[in-house]
């Protein structure tokens, strides 16, 4: 039709204009209207809007794309050609409006893809959109995941498409919405009948794609999985059966083949991540539910079913405890769908099932998934519940979740079972505490019980083992059960760990066959969850290393493993033992370990197993020598903790495992011996704890020990350890670490040897070997140069091994063992081979001074030329290092023979042997210094050698010696014969200096040579020092004061740069030089000076600086050398004439000071000065300071590092044993180990000088000086108590370090109490009386009262002075009147003297009275208590009842006294501090004993005992409590309007109104005491209003509900105690109608209790854990909550401009990090507070404040 343009272009530019501005639902009526009023034709309008229709994105989008669209679809139908106008429309407009489209923007792509295919279900035209869009998009994904090329055609389907549509791509997610819309309408199209050609061929595409994109995980995968899956299952469905052509060849399309292609990839998928595994949760989700509500095709029995998929099952359980909580919830999801279809021929199963879970949210959305309420007569509701039982009961019911705990409840089906198992894994998820402890044990118990009972008639029945997983029968159940089990013990809440552990362990596991437990979960969870220490407690208290857990592991796996084959014992035994290789356990950890390996293998059945151990174990074994290995680590891994006894419970327990599985003869003699080694010796040497077990297994080789396998290995191993190695090529070259690899291995051998030989036939055969092979000694043969080495070290391990045992022998009773009766032939053969030992050493010696070899040096390796050497890193040549290595053995193997000879015999081979000792240490020294590094080295071996020869000597230093070295002093000097070692000391620091000094030597092997030095001069100085405590009266002194000043002065200048390695040695060697210096004068200050003391001091301190401090030797090593007891009595020492500070002073300071840091330190300088201060008294005066820093330390409670050390280590034990004696080694012994120690040493001093006095008759000078430093020190104390910033703070927080400084101070001052004297009394009392007015918390208050007893004990006088006027000061604190009070009473009832006591009664007791009326409760109490204690015990001696007639006083007095004592309140306070009465004695409590002997009654703060003001006033808050409690149900009660006694049946709903009660109590507000009476009466005479009651009732919970507001704070994420008190108060105060918290545990803290004052009482209070919060948020978004966060984002709104809904919960974020992202975007809306300051931020206490007042604030408005 010809139409003029003018008109048309009016037209439709007002069509335009119309389409911009008005919404898509009005376009049709517009559209119309045009065409009625113009004479455009839709064909003519259809192309002028189509020709209209922007293309570039600018242009697009100022039109309203939908509204257009919308134009377009309508006139398709009313043109000419529909099929056409529609193509256009999709090239046109629709392809062009997707391309520009983001797949954020929903909301329009929604509209258009519907408006697309709305028209074409319309129009009946899906064909075109098989031509035209299909293929676009199929193609845009499958370029997308790289299948296709945008070049090549795709070949996974069979579209036609036109030529200019196949570049055509679209954003993949738009396309997927693309196809679920066309698959949406071509399934509306079908209408469940396949007139279709495109359905099934488009089912057959995406069912397709969506398997490839399985496979090649897009990262729009779960868009795809999401809106793409459901739509490709329906269609899956829809045309199941149906023929498909692809590429010339039909399909028959397949339910049941789809599904299996789906499955694999999900298997493939649970195997690359937690990602991967969520959507594979997906995908078999929408699969089981898709199955349950809308499959219709079945098969047969042989077709696909996922449930019957062993996998499946699998998969659903490792997801169900893995570490990420959406992996879990969305396993939990999974496992309910397949629970659902798996039971859905049960009917009544299903429906209840489905009804009560919700699919979409994974919670349970009805309180039916909880098993229902018993109403039997065993109903939990008549049992006597505990206060935690109840609030967990309340807590359940709030939420929803119907009653917790039902003891009537089984578990008769597998539904039954399955639904008890959800509620369980339900409450670990989400669930509070309480709820969980209400509930577990029980349902654990029936689920259990029940199945267990089904399956001793049901196995037969159920072979398949699938099936029992399935339907959770026996042993399905404990599969299912490890879900929980695991998921319990891995829990954020440490309560519910150890409430899921205790009920596993405590299960009747001799009755539910424990073997049915799964291995894996045995191997991992179990053994993790006993790792960790919330399950141990009471480990290590008292020295006991069990707890209840491990007693309970050791049942379960005794149980375990009772039917278990020794092979299979075998491996399950080595599984245990292999964690501790894997798995890094603790303490309490690695010590269950050890019992439960050694309970798996000591329990043998009796019986016959009654299954098969290779279903257990299948495949698997493990030898005796795997379990060997593996034992011996576990042993390894209990060194790391040093206690000795745990070491030793460890190993016990090892060698139980050992001695049941592995016969000794099954194992080579090698990993035998390495075996023996892990174990620590001092558990195996003679008197070992573990030598009798380790023999006994040993020794059941065989039933003679002469024929036993192992005797005869040991016995050859000698000759093997010197024949091994022959036939290696170049054998003959050995270095330091060869030498130290034999040496290992013989004395590994030596120590087996001497375990296993009992007889002497034994012993006799390697006496036969070492006379044979002596001789080898001589065979220089350049092969077989190793020989003569190994056999001196043979020898060595063998003589050492020797000397141990005597040692021990020596200490113990040990009269069974071989070495005593072997002595004569163990000498005989020594002495024998010792002539040959010297034969050999004097030509193996030659070396160390060989000329040519000391000029060689050129010829070194490039391997040593490289590296700078070190301890075990000579730089030699390689043909040099095994003669320098057999010298050194030699020298040493003479030593170490010699001095075990001596021990027992004198004989002149002997002498010969020292003779030749001695004549090697001179020529070491007379030796010239050599400048070749070669040379050098040889001199280092030299003095390597002297060292082990001089060790030998100086423990035996004879008379010959003696005499040879006066000879040789005689020969050279005749002025060296007065003091005999002086010219070899002399020589000896020479020789060795030059050779430090010449810098032949490198830097690392000059540390060697110092080491080396020091251990020589430690040996010659120990000669002397020995040697002149003999014979005092005719000793000589074998060292002048010239050359000791020598010695001294090159030991301070040594010390500085000392290494670690020397420490120990060149500290000795202060201690022997000051000693020795002490033997030769009264004093060492002939030739020691202050100044000498003072360069002494400094260089010892910067050692120690440089020391590791954890060490107890180099410590106490320190202290006994640096602060030597022999200096320490000169006063200079410590401060000079002219008042300078002295160099002991100096250092004694800077060890204190620096101690702080180190408790080791300051513990043992505790012990060493105390020790000395109490030798010296004078010299206290001067460390006044320091006493009172060592009272007022405290650190770490306890230290077993420290106790191990002392009892394992050699060199610790006799360096402590070196320091000064403590004034009481009984508390020494007892406190050493804790943080207590350093005050308690001072405290046991100061008790001592106390003391003096009294065990000395006569005033001497050290009793003086103690009196007096006793004075200056109480002063001290008091001083600082006053005025000290810390220790004179009226406010601090209980258990805060200020309130630890004011303990530590007054129990210090409590036992300095004795040394209050005359002159000082009234400055004392004065600052006493300032404390007691102070506040102070009872724990201190307590310590200034027993003060203030002693005092008046000892100045009775004083009484009447200061503690009268003081009753008369009617204004005092009530907190110091009660001290006053209880000073007054324990002064009468404690006073020596009768007539005291009756003097202190008549004066004190009638101003103590007028307090029994006091209007502080606490106070009254208090005073009541300890005036009925006078009067009780001193009626009789007031004299009132020998008056005739009954005064006015006695009759007060008696009716008191009776009051007091009848009346129940009292009574009852009365008999709760009983206790405290009967223990308390102030004349104890203020010596040592009585204040730190609390110590051992488990006092955990400080030593401080319970006082009996704090006594009193937990009594009263606790009857209060009760009070309060039953006021507010009386209130409640009464307040309803009308009342009546209910009678017990009703009980249960008076109840509820206490619960639910929040409004504050406030006696005397409501309601009067005296209206009370009446009401109550009335209560009882209206029995007949009980319908009445009930409905006040309801309108009374409605009338509280209505009054709170719908508000929920959500501070689940805050974590700091005063900030969660604060807003507790707050929504109190507010009426909110909930608050959360992560832990209601907090509700119980002190310091909660104190800020939010009772709010927690009458404010819900729900547990939300962090986990849980999320799953909170969705359940109140359920009942209408808005979710508002508290955060600053982009997108806040401010708090001013929004508006709250009625129902809102307001989430608070953490105190720092705020909302988390994954919580703020669940949330409806954020908003923020307006801030106009520099800090841009509130505390979370203020700003939630804020925000609520602002909620109520509008809420209010409305009203």
């Amino acid at each position: 039709m010809e139409t003029s343009p003018p008109p048309l272009d009016r037209h439709v530019a007002a069509l335009v204009r119309s389409l911009e501005a008005v919404p898509p639902e009005a376009v049709p009526s517009i559209v119309d209207c045009v065409l009625a009023s113009s004479s455009l034709s839709p064909d003519t309008l259809f192309s002028f809007l189509l020709n209209y229709f922007p293309i570039s994105t600018e242009d697009m989008g100022s039109y309203n794309v939908a509204s257009y669209s919308t134009a377009l679809c309508h006139l398709i139908n009313d043109t000419n050609s529909p099929s056409c106008s529609l193509t256009l429309l999709i090239q046109r407009v629709f392809i062009p409006v997707l391309k520009q489209l983001d797949s954020n923007e929903s909301e329009l792509l929604n509209q258009v893809i519907v408006l697309l295919c709305s028209a074409s279900l319309k129009f009946n035209l899906l064909e075109v959109l098989e031509e035209n869009l299909i293929p676009v998009c199929l193609r845009s994904i499958y370029v997308d995941i790289g299948l296709i090329t945008q070049n090549n055609d795709s070949v996974m389907y069979q579209w036609s498409t036109k030529n200019s549509m196949k570049q055509v791509y679209l954003q993949p997610v738009i396309a997927i919405h693309v196809l679920v819309s066309v698959a949406a309408s071509s399934l509306q199209k079908s209408g469940g009948r396949l007139t279709s050609k495109i359905v099934p061929t488009l089912a057959w595409e995406l069912s397709t794609l969506i398997l490839e994109m399985l496979r090649q995980l897009p990262n729009y995968l779960a868009t795809a999985i999401r809106v793409l899956f459901p739509v490709v299952l329906c269609l899956v469905n829809e045309v199941s059966g149906a023929l498909v052509c692809v590429r010339g060849k039909e399909y028959k399309l397949s339910w049941f083949s789809f599904l299996r292609d789906a499955w694999e990839c999900c298997a493939a998928l649970f195997s690359l991540g937690n990602l991967e595994r969520l959507h594979a949760y997906s995908i078999l989700t929408l699969s089981l539910s898709f199955i349950s509500k809308y499959a219709t095709n079945g098969g047969n029995p042989e077709e696909f079913v996922v449930v019957d998929q062993k996998e499946f099952w699998q998969e659903i359980h490792k997801g169900l405890v893995d570490r990420d909580s959406l992996v879990r919830k969305k396993a939990l999801y999974l496992l309910k769908a397949s629970l659902n279809h798996y039971f859905s021929s049960t009917t009544t199963f299903s429906s209840q099932l489905s009804n009560n879970i919700d699919f979409h949210s994974g919670t349970n959305s009805s309180p039916a998934c909880m098993l229902p309420s018993d109403t039997g007569t065993g109903s939990r509701g008549h049992v006597t519940l505990t206060k935690r039982e109840r609030y967990a009961n309340e807590e359940a019911e709030s939420m929803g979740v119907g009653e917790a705990c039902n003891v009537n409840n089984s578990c008769t089906t597998s539904q039954d079972r399955w639904r008890v198992f959800i509620l369980l894994y339900e409450m670990l998820e989400e669930y509070g505490t309480h709820l969980v402890e209400a509930a577990w044990t029980h349902q654990v118990g029936v689920l259990i019980e029940s199945t267990w009972q089904k399956s001793q008639y049901k196995q037969s029945t159920h072979p398949c083992y699938q099936d029992d997983i399935i339907h959770m029968r026996d042993p399905g159940v404990f599969y299912w059960m490890t879900v929980l089990w695991e998921r319990g013990f891995c829990h954020e809440n440490p309560q519910v760990r150890c409430l899921i552990m205790e009920s596993f362990l405590q299960m009747a596991w001799e009755k539910h066959d424990a073997h049915k437990v799964p291995t894996d979960f045995v191997f991992g969870p179990l053994l993790r969850g006993l790792n960790d220490v919330v399950h141990h407690k009471e480990f290590g208290i008292g020295g006991a290393y069990n707890s209840k857990t491990i007693k309970g592991a050791t049942k379960f796996f005794s149980e375990f493993s009772s039917q278990l084959t020794l092979s299979d014992r075998l491996f399950f035994v080595w599984s245990l033992a292999s964690a501790a290789r894997h798995d890094n356990f603790g303490r309490a950890g690695l010590m269950a370990l050890s019992f439960c390996i050694a309970s798996a293998s000591c329990h043998f059945s009796k019986q016959k197993p009654e299954y098969s151990t290779c279903m257990l174990f299948k495949d698997k074994f493990a030898t005796p020598v795997d379990l060997l290995d593996a034992l011996g680590i576990v042993i390894e891994r209990s060194k790391q903790h040093f206690n000795p006894n745990y070491r030793l419970q460890v190993c016990e327990k090892v060698l139980d495992a050992t001695s049941s599985l592995i016969t000794a003869t099954e194992i080579q003699l090698d990993l035998l011996l390495h075996f023996l080694s892990t174990i620590p010796r001092e558990f195996t040497d003679i008197s070992g704890s573990l030598r009798g077990i380790v023999q006994k297994w040993l020794g059941n080789c065989s039933s003679n020990i002469n024929n036993s396998p192992l005797i005869k290995e040991l016995t050859e191993f000698p000759m093997k350890f010197l024949k091994h190695g022959s036939s290696e090529e170049g054998s003959h070259l050995f270095d330091d670490e060869d030498v130290l690899a034999w040496e290992y291995e013989a004395q590994r051998w030596a120590r087996m040897f001497f375990l296993v030989a009992l007889e002497e036939q034994q012993l006799e055969n390697i006496f036969v070997f070492f006379r044979s092979h002596e001789s080898s000694l001589h065979d220089l043969d350049c092969n077989s140069k190793w020989r003569p080495i190994k056999f001196l070290i043979l020898m060595i391990s063998f003589v050492e091994e020797l000397q141990r045992g005597c040692k021990k022998i020596q200490k113990s009773d040990f009269s069974h063992d071989l070495l005593p009766s072997c002595h004569g032939k163990l000498m005989d053969m020594l002495v024998f081979i010792l002539e040959n030992l010297v034969a050999f050493a004097g030509t193996a010696s030659s070396i160390l001074w060989s000329e040519d070899d000391m000029e060689k040096g050129s010829d070194l390796p490039s391997s040593i030329k490289g590296k700078l050497g070190g301890p075990s890193l000579r730089r030699l040549t390689l043909s040099l290092t095994p003669s320098v290595l057999q010298a050194i053995f030699a020298m040493k193997a003479i030593s170490c023979v010699l001095s075990w000879c001596r021990q027992f015999k004198q004989d002149y081979r002997l002498e010969n042997s020292s003779i030749f000792l001695w004549d090697f240490c001179w020529r070491v020294i007379r030796s010239p210094t050599r400048n070749t590094e070669t040379g050098a080295e040889l001199q280092l071996a030299a003095f390597e050698s002297l060292s082990l020869v001089l060790k030998s000597l100086s423990a035996c230093f004879s008379s010959l010696i003696h005499t040879l070295t006066n000879q040789r002093a005689g020969q050279l000097n005749g002025m060296f014969e007065e003091h005999s070692l002086d010219l070899f000391m002399v020589g000896f620091l020479e020789s060795i200096n030059c050779l430090l000094a010449n810098g032949a030597l490198s830097r690392s092997r000059r540390a060697v040579l110092m080491n080396w030095k020091w251990l020589c001069m430690e040996s010659l100085l120990s000669i002397p020092y020995n040697a002149a405590g003999e014979e005092p009266s005719s000793r000589s002194q074998a060292l002048s004061d010239s050359t000791l000043r020598s010695i001294f002065l090159d030991i301070v200048e040594s010390l500085e740069h000392t290494g670690e390695s020397s420490v120990l040695s060149i500290l000795k060697c202060v201690r022997l030089v000051l000693g020795i210096a002490k033997k030769h004068h009264e004093a060492p200050s002939s030739w020691l000076d202050s100044e000498m003391v003072m360069q002494l001091v400094k260089s010892s301190w910067i050692l120690h600086e440089s020391c590791n401090k954890r060490r107890v030797a180099p410590i106490a090593a320190l202290l006994s050398a640096v602060i030597h007891r022999d200096i320490f009595s000169d006063l200079e020492m410590h401060e000079s004439s002219r008042g300078e500070k002295g160099p002991l002073k100096w250092f004694i300071e800077k060890l204190l000071d620096e101690g702080a840091r180190s408790p080791r330190t300051i513990r043992l300088a505790a012990l060493h000065l105390t020790g000395l201060w109490l030798l010296y008294p004078e010299t206290t005066k001067y460390y006044i300071r320091e006493l009172k820093l060592l009272s007022l330390y405290g650190s770490v409670a306890f230290d077993e590092d420290f106790e191990g050390e002392l009892a394992e280590n050699q060199d610790a034990k006799a360096e402590v044993s070196m320091l000064a004696q403590s004034p009481d080694c009984e508390f020494t012994e007892a406190f050493i180990n804790t943080e207590l120690y350093a005050r308690v040493s001072v405290a046991i001093l100061f008790y001592r000088f106390a003391n003096f006095s009294k065990v000395i008759e006569a005033i001497t000078k050290d009793c003086s000086a103690a009196l007096y430093c006793g004075k200056l020190f109480l002063l001290e104390l008091l001083d600082s108590a006053v005025n000290d910033k810390d220790i004179s703070k009226e406010l601090y927080k209980k258990y805060s370090s200020v309130h630890r400084r004011k303990v530590r101070a007054w129990q210090m001052i409590c036992i300095l109490s004795h040394f209050v004297d005359d002159d000082i009394v009234e400055e004392v009392t004065s600052k006493l009386h300032l404390c007691l007015y102070r506040t102070n918390l009872p724990a201190v208050r307590q310590y200034l009262e027993i003060f203030a007893i002693q005092i008046y004990f000892k100045f009775p006088d004083l009484v009447e002075q200061q503690l009268l006027p003081i009753f008369q000061d009617y204004a005092m604190r009530t907190q110091a009147l009660s001290s006053y009070v209880f000073i007054a009473a324990n002064v009468i009832l404690h006073s020596k003297e009768l007539a005291l006591q009756i003097k202190h009664l008549k004066g004190l007791l009638p101003s103590i009275i007028p307090l029994l009326t006091s209007h502080h409760h606490s106070l009254r109490a208090f005073t009541q208590l300890l005036v009925h204690r006078v009067l009780t015990k001193l009626w009789p001696f007031l004299g009132l009842d020998n008056l005739e007639t009954k005064s006015f006083e006695r009759k007060c007095f008696e009716d008191l006294k009776v009051y007091l004592a009848e009346n129940p309140d009292c009574a009852r306070l009365r008999a709760s501090m009983e206790s405290f009465f009967d223990n308390f004695d102030p004349v104890i409590s203020s010596l040592p004993a009585g204040v730190f002997g609390s110590h051992h009654e488990g006092a955990d703060f400080e030593c401080v005992p319970v006082s009996l003001m704090d006594q009193v006033v937990d009594f009263l808050n606790e009857v209060r409590d009760d009070l309060r409690h039953s006021v507010a149900k009386d209130m409640a009660t009464i307040k309803s309007g009308s009342f009546s006694l209910l009678d017990s049946s009703v009980d249960n709903h008076v109840k509820d109104i206490t619960i639910d009660f929040q409004k504050k109590i406030t006696l005397g507000m409501e309601k009067s005491d005296s209206d009370l009476p009446p009401l109550l009466l009335e209560m009882e005479k209206e029995d007949q209003l009980f319908n009445s009651a009930l409905q006040s009732r309801s309108e009374a919970l409605e009338r509280i509900k209505q009054s709170q507001q719908n508000l929920i704070l959500v501070a689940s994420l805050v974590d700091r105690i005063p900030n969660l008190a604060g807003l507790a108060r707050t929504c109190e105060v507010f009426k909110a109608s909930g608050l959360t918290v992560a832990d209601t545990s907090i509700l119980r803290d002190k310091q909660f209790q104190l800020i939010s004052v009772t709010a927690e009482k009458w404010l819900p209070i729900l547990e939300v854990p962090v986990s849980s919060v999320k799953t909170f948020l969705e359940k109140k978004r359920r009942e209408g909550y808005s979710l508002i966060g508290l955060e600053q984002t982009a997108n806040s709104t401010p708090l001013d401009r929004f508006s709250f809904p009625n129902k809102t919960a307001l989430v608070l974020g953490r105190e720092k990090e705020g909302i988390p992202v994954d919580i703020i975007h669940m949330l409806d809306a954020c908003v923020e507070i307006p801030q106009f300051g520099i800090i841009r931020s509130l505390n979370v206490h203020v700003s939630g404040a804020i925000a609520v007042w602002e909620y109520t604030r509008q809420q209010r408005s409305l009203q």
